[in-house]
């Protein structure tokens, strides 16, 4: 039987077991990882999230209890996705030939083609170039289908700061596509 290494759980009060800690926020901790490292970096989110419950594991007597557990949590794993993010910067994303040839797209004509990889690239750098946490949002937003309530759980800030960050990044994005040659088709 496993022992009971976590707070109470904050809807219930039962305890949860560290089985259960991990059933219950994996998936979580994952979306805000692979949010923050951005597309391409699904196997290093994956190691952020092992990284995560094994240091959760390991201080589960540092939670003070002055916060919401999830609250904890969700900080522990931004900081560990930040770094790696921080040292896979300069690395670009694992691409296997599976995936490079599922990326060509032969719907369309090679100009065709050219443009929305030229346009699709922009994007994304404009996306990497805003303010770490707008570049969370909207990843969690957008690319992941994420909704308000859930971003300002992950992120910790209230549902009026979330809806403020992606206004604000939005607004970034819109000023700096055109000065990237991306206009709204």
């Amino acid at each position: 039987m496993l022992m009971s290494l976590m707070p109470p759980r904050e809807e219930t009060g039962q305890d949860l077991s560290f089985e259960e800690l991990v059933r219950c926020y994996k998936d979580s901790v994952f979306r805000l990882a692979v949010s923050i490292l951005g597309p391409g970096f699904t196997a290093e989110a994956e190691e952020v999230t092992q990284d995560v419950f094994l240091r959760v594991h390991r201080e589960r007597g540092s939670f003070r209890g002055e916060s919401k557990f999830s609250t904890w949590l969700y900080r522990i794993a931004w900081n560990r996705a930040f770094d790696v993010k921080q040292r896979a910067r300069y690395r670009l994303p694992h691409l296997d030939e599976t995936a490079i040839a599922s990326r060509a797209d032969t719907s369309a004509g090679p100009l065709e083609q050219l443009n929305r990889k030229e346009r699709l690239a922009a994007i994304h750098q404009a996306i990497v170039d805003l303010p770490e946490v707008y570049q969370t949002v909207i990843r969690l937003h957008y690319w992941l289908g994420t909704g308000v309530a859930e971003i300002g759980e992950l992120i910790g800030a209230p549902e009026g700061t979330v809806k403020s960050y992606l206004y604000r990044a939005r607004r970034l994005l819109k000023q700096s596509l055109p000065e990237r040659g991306v206009s709204d088709e």
